[in-house]
C-alpha cells in the first residue's frame, strides 16, 4: 500500500499536524496486542480524517470497521460538542481496548460502540449522518455503501478505504481474486452512481471520498 517512498512518506508526516499522543499509545498497544496491526489508520490518514471531519463538522458520524478505534477518535475530533459517532465492528474481542482509549482521548462520551453486522446494524439507527467512513470487509462494501447512504443527507460526506487495494486495482486481475473485483466494480459504481459525486484520493491505500446529492 505504500505508494511514495519512505523519505517522501516521512516528509508528508513531518509537514503535517503532529499525531496526538493517545493514538501514538493505541498505536504501540495494537502493535503488540492485536493481529494484523498494519489495519490501524495510521498518523497522516488520520491527520486527514480529523481535518475532513473538523472542516464539515458533523452532528453524526457512522464508522463502519472499528478495529482499535484509531480512525473514530480521529473522526470525533470534529464532532459537534452535542454529536455523536456510531462505530460498527464484527469483532466484540476488541471492544475493551476501543473502549479504553475512547474514554482516554476525551470523546468517549460521545462515541458509541455497536458489535455486529453493519448491514444490519445501520437500519436499526434512528440518525441521519452527516459523515460516513466505511473501511470493514472490503466484499461487502457496496451493502455497507447502500445501507449508509439510506442514513444520509443531501451533503453527507462517504468515505470509503482502501480503494486502491495495494495496487491490485490497476493490475491484471487474479480469477480467485474476489476482494480486488469488488473493489473494481465498486469504484466504478461510484464513479457513475448519480446519488453521489466522487474523488478518489491516492492517499494511503486510496481513500474515495463521495458527496450525496
Amino acid at each position: 500500500m505504500h505508494f511514495l517512498s519512505p523519505l517522501l512518506e516521512n516528509y508528508i508526516a513531518e509537514h503535517s499536524e503532529p499525531e496526538p499522543l493517545v493514538l501514538q499509545e493505541l498505536t504501540r498497544e495494537t502493535h503488540l496486542k492485536v493481529i494484523q496491526p498494519r489495519m490501524i489508520t495510521g498518523h497522516f490518514q488520520g491527520r486527514v480524517l480529523s481535518a475532513l471531519s473538523k472542516i464539515i463538522s458533523p452532528k453524526n458520524i457512522l464508522e463502519i470497521g472499528t478495529y482499535t478505534g484509531y480512525s473514530a477518535i480521529c473522526l470525533a475530533e470534529g464532532l459537534q460538542k452535542d454529536g455523536e459517532l456510531h462505530t460498527i465492528d464484527v469483532n466484540e474481542e476488541l471492544g475493551g481496548i476501543q473502549r479504553r482509549y475512547f474514554d482516554k482521548s476525551g470523546y468517549g462520551h460521545q462515541i458509541v460502540q455497536h458489535v455486529g453486522d453493519a448491514v444490519k446494524v445501520i437500519p436499526t439507527l434512528d440518525v441521519v449522518f452527516d459523515l460516513v467512513f466505511i473501511d470493514a470487509g472490503k466484499t461487502s462494501y457496496d451493502a455497507y455503501f447502500e445501507a449508509a447512504l439510506a442514513k444520509t443527507r443531501q451533503g453527507s460526506i462517504i468515505l470509503s478505504d482502501n480503494v486502491l487495494w495495494s495496487g491490485k486495482v490497476v493490475e491484471p486481475l487474479q480469477p480467485n481474486d474476489k476482494a480486488t473485483k469488488v473493489l473494481l466494480d465498486y469504484n466504478k459504481k461510484l464513479k457513475e452512481d448519480p446519488r453521489v459525486e466522487t474523488v478518489l484520493l491516492p492517499i494511503r491505500d486510496g481513500l474515495t471520498l463521495s458527496r450525496v446529492l
